[in-house]
């Protein structure tokens, strides 16, 4: 046989494969076919790994233990058991250490089982040490909780300490996070004040002053229009499994809401005149600059549904996603969009956009062409090596070995109960961005990652923070009735690194801003993000990993809906406070 019939040959078995997977995978989530996977010329070879774990499990160390339920052992089939629960990172007392709050979801229950009980939520104060204290009841949140998904983070007063709203079935909530009178913190529901009312099923959320007055509005995401009395009965894929959980396209999508924050003391709800409409189950949601304009635009993974790409023109929204590239995917089909995320991750200083996506169809990898323009790489980019039987959801960017490019991780694991081609639980997936043949290509290394890596869960939320201070990105993942997990990440020792805590003037929100650091020759670029992931919320400090260099450069701040300043000489492995305005930088306290 010559080499191009063997090439052909060996393509045609590739494309083969492919179709035969999502034919089995039941084309829940509308795809019909795929295009042919990478020839294997095209891709490095599996590597074999015999060094010390990238990742190190910190769980049981901690002393976090929280597992968010679903409620499915009522066996109803729900497709609400479906979307499970997410965790946010944030410095609640402003010691220095970022704190951890679990989501909690829920159970059904009663005589007929169609009563929704909400599970209580937690929150872990950092104690340093990789040690936290279940602090839950001690700031209010020892209270009666509904079904609960998503969590995000943001200081809408102003008044320097962050808030924490809680996204659900049939509620949102906003804690104001304020002095206790004992010289500690606590959190107290502010929705009836502010009248931030919302009684759809929402999920993922983000913060970002939309219009420039420096309060941080609120998008929230809503999925379907499922309840009780809209609860049909769907068969299940395998032979003989006469039950499972539906699809979403058994039911309408909600509209989204976009709630305008009248200046820290109330909320209106604004989406109509953005011309919102019910045409997105929404899953997953970023808001960061897309366009270089220093304005916060908002990009939303929707489940089934094309995605949402809303561009702010001076306050006004304008979705593009389906002119820009980013809605559907290369094949021109919507896909099962629940994970998102931007990052620079070709160092062409624009934000590209990652998603995770349903079994059958590949994660997508959009990069930013500039001009408003994006274009779907993720099979030259080698995000189709790992093949279509995962569902995806928690992800992001990181630069896990802080070689001064960014990395990705995935958390999966399957909605249905009894899938076809695939498993319920699965194995998470580490990325790491390497140069190939002259472009960027991000290399499955999971088998660097340690036990956890290699066990099958059903992941779900991820948050993305520097939990000890060291400079280098960790994880804490939550699963599906199983115990969330706090990983270490314990590489790139050899490298440096610089980290950034961003201030806008007057305490300000800066989301929308970007962060350049010149190092070695090169400009690394970071982007101040809200919501991202799925259901969850990141630290929102930024870390450049200097790669072989031994300290940055310039360091330059474009700030949303402002000026652009630079400060010079930063001395590496340290946190900096950057205050806009002000022309010294702080350095921050090493705390442990």
């Amino acid at each position: 046989m010559t080499n191009s019939r063997r090439a052909f040959f060996s393509s045609w078995c590739a494309w083969c494969f492919a179709v035969a997977l999502t034919i089995l995978a039941g084309c829940s989530r509308g795809k019909q076919e795929e295009p042919p996977v990478e020839h294997p010329s095209e891709v490095p070879q599996p590597e074999v790994y015999t060094g010390p774990a990238w990742v190190r499990d910190m769980t049981e160390q901690s002393g976090i233990q929280m597992t968010c339920r679903n409620g499915e052992e009522a066996d109803q089939f729900t497709i609400l058991e479906s979307l499970g629960g997410g965790v946010a990172l944030l410095d609640f007392d402003t010691d220095g250490r970022q704190d951890v709050f679990l989501v909690s979801g829920g159970i059904i229950e009663g005589a007929t089982k169609t009563e929704l009980k909400g599970e209580p939520c937690k929150l872990y104060r950092n104690l340093g040490g990789w040690k936290f204290e279940d602090v839950t009841a001690a700031v209010g949140l020892n209270i009666t909780w509904w079904y609960t998904h998503g969590a995000a983070v943001a200081d809408y007063d102003r008044d320097g300490f962050p808030d924490l709203l809680v996204t659900g079935f049939g509620k949102i909530a906003l804690f104001h996070n304020q002095p206790d009178g004992k010289g500690g913190r606590k959190f107290v529901d502010a929705s009836p004040q502010l009248g931030l009312r919302d009684d759809s099923w929402s999920t993922s959320a983000g913060w970002g002053d939309i219009d420039g007055d420096g309060f941080p509005d609120l998008y929230v995401c809503h999925y379907c229009d499922w309840s009780f009395t809209n609860h049909p009965h769907c068969k299940g894929q395998v032979p003989g499994v006469a039950r499972d959980v539906c699809p979403p396209q058994k039911f309408k999508p909600l509209v989204h809401s976009l709630f305008h924050n009248e200046k820290g003391k109330g909320f209106r709800e604004v989406g109509t005149q953005h011309g919102f409409k019910p045409d997105g189950c929404g899953l997953g949601v970023v808001l960061a600059d897309l366009n270089d304009d220093t304005r916060p635009d908002i990009y939303v993974g929707n489940d089934a549904t094309n995605n949402f790409l809303f561009f702010n023109r001076g306050g006004k929204l304008e979705e593009k996603g389906l002119t820009a590239g980013v809605a559907v995917d290369e094949s021109g089909r919507y896909n099962g969009s629940m994970g998102v995320d931007v990052g620079d991750f070709d160092g062409s200083g624009r934000a590209s956009i990652w998603v995770t996506n349903f079994q059958g169809e590949l994660h997508a990898l959009y990069q930013n062409v500039g001009k408003e323009l994006f274009d779907h790489r993720s099979r030259v980019a080698g995000v189709a090596a790992i093949g279509l039987n995962r569902v995806g959801f928690g992800t992001g960017f990181l630069d896990l070995d802080n070689d001064g490019w960014e990395d990705l991780v995935v958390a999966n694991g399957h909605v249905l109960r009894f899938p076809t081609g695939s498993t319920y639980k699965q194995l998470p997936v580490l990325f790491h961005n390497v140069d190939y043949q002259g472009r960027r290509f991000f290399r499955d290394v999971s088998n660097r990652g340690g036990t956890y890596f290699q066990t099958p869960t059903v992941g779900r939320g991820l948050a993305i923070g520097d939990l000890d201070n060291d400079g280098r990105a960790d994880l804490v993942i939550t699963h599906t009735n199983s115990p969330a997990v706090v990983l270490r990440n314990e590489t790139g020792a050899e490298h440096k690194w610089l980290g950034v805590k961003l201030s806008g003037k007057e305490n300000r929100d800066i989301v929308g801003s970007t962060v350049i650091l010149e190092v070695g020759g090169r400009k690394l670029t970071r982007f101040v993000k809200s919501g991202g992931s799925y259901l969850s919320a990141n630290d929102s400090r930024i870390i450049f990993g200097l790669g072989s260099a031994t300290e940055g450069q310039r360091l330059t701040v474009k700030w949303s809906w402002g000026e652009t300043q630079s400060w010079e000489k930063l001395e590496p492995g340290a946190y900096w406070e950057l205050t806009e305005g002000q022309p010294f930088a702080k350095r921050l306290p090493a705390l442990q």
